[in-house]
């Protein structure tokens, strides 16, 4: 019979709902108690066994859970709550900063090794799931170039960023790959891509009554960073359309390696990875889920410190034990 893990979750908003569902999903994994900055009574979960305790008693319970799941965003929450949750427990974050990832590795790992924790910083499927891809077809392929493409999907920090501009009342921003373009990557050509060339801005905006559409629509495709570099395209509409037909949050998108090999290079290959999400944030879930029934094995094992997906062994992410992985998906 195997142990149960007993698991923890810092943070209940999207994310951190999409992995109680996960839990529920798999025999071998037990959620213990959801820990929050907010009003303890504010939050209500269906299920007695499940604590709901403010974030400051978490140190109560370092010895009733195995791997405590980190809900938190990437901008301020991680930063601080990673180093500082890896002291007490085994973690299992989405920190997705990408060009912050080795200081964040490096602040976790520290904290992690000092303590005998292990935690997966990271993990999602950008960066994680698309990240292994990239490694291995550049690994397989080193003659070649390879495409990340996103979408089609909402883009939250986007959005977000139409939302703070003066007299907007909502939006939605969906990012598009060019279809045209991902097609001749298939066909075996290795074009050179402007930020411009691989992905549309599709903008649905809801504006205050009087304001200036046309204003609105200028700030929007001349705002640095988010959309100055790309086809933006913006569609005012109704309170009741963007709540009935934007309230989701699907995502996705595609690794793409065009590798060549042969004496002369005549051999062309395609390595593809592509996911279609209705949700992105019960798909990250249930990523963050499954990394954290690898954590706890490792962490038996004495493998302590920061790990991040190029480090844990794919059967580790597995309920099923090795011999079973060899009889039946070998």
């Amino acid at each position: 019979m195997r142990e149960t893990i007993k698991i923890g979750i810092v943070g209940y908003g999207n994310l951190g709902k999409g992995v109680r569902q996960a839990i529920k999903q798999n025999p071998d994994l037990e959620l213990v108690a959801v820990f929050t900055r907010r009003d303890v009574a504010s939050i209500k979960i269906d299920d007695e066994q499940v604590k709901v305790l403010h974030v400051n008693q978490a140190k109560e319970h370092v010895d009733a859970i195995d791997v405590m799941i980190l809900c938190g965003g990437s901008a301020t929450d991680l930063p601080e709550q990673g180093p500082f949750f890896a002291a007490m427990f085994n973690t299992v974050d989405s920190f997705d900063t990408h060009a912050r990832i080795p200081e964040y590795f490096t602040a976790v790992n520290q904290v992690a090794e000092e303590h005998g924790k292990t935690s997966a910083i990271s993990i999602g499927w950008d960066p994680g799931l698309f990240s292994l891809n990239r490694m291995l077809a550049q690994a397989i392929l080193p003659a070649g170039r390879e495409y990340t493409f996103w979408g089609p999907g909402v883009s939250q920090g986007h959005s977000d960023a139409i939302r703070r501009i003066p007299g907007v009342k909502g939006a939605v921003q969906y990012t598009i790959p060019v279809s045209e373009v991902i097609q001749s990557i298939r066909e075996g050509e290795n074009p050179e891509l402007s930020t411009r060339e691989k992905h549309l801005r599709d903008c649905y905006v809801v504006v205050e009554d009087g304001v200036d559409k046309e204003q609105i629509a200028e700030s929007i495709k001349t705002m640095p960073n988010y959309f100055a570099d790309y086809d933006t395209k913006v569609t005012f509409i109704t309170e009741q359309e963007l709540k009935e037909k934007h309230s989701q949050l699907p995502h996705g998108g595609f690794v793409i390696r065009s590798g060549k090999t042969g004496a002369n290079q005549g051999n062309t290959h395609i390595m593809e990875f592509s996911l279609k999400l209705d949700s992105n944030p019960e798909f990250t879930a249930s990523v963050l889920v499954a990394y954290a029934r690898a954590v706890s094995r490792l962490n038996k094992e004495g493998q302590f410190g920061a790990k991040t997906v190029f480090d844990i062994p794919f059967g580790y992410l597995s309920a099923k034990s090795p011999a079973e992985l060899r009889r039946e998906l070998l």
